[in-house]
């Protein structure tokens, strides 16, 4: 993850294609799907550590 003081800003996308593809997913599907996946997931962990501040 790429991270600032406080807040997640988006995923390492090195790492995350390298993971998909250890799983054996294909490169263009990991390619389309990742966007939105990384979205729901940067949101949810600023909702977590937000949470956690109060």
């Amino acid at each position: 993850m790429r991270v600032i003081p406080g807040a997640v800003i988006g995923w390492d996308m090195g790492a995350a294609l390298a993971l998909g593809a250890a799983l054996g997913i294909s490169p263009p599907a990991i390619a389309e799907l990742l966007p939105a996946f990384e979205a729901v997931m940067v949101r949810r962990v600023n909702e977590q550590i937000a949470a956690s501040r109060d």
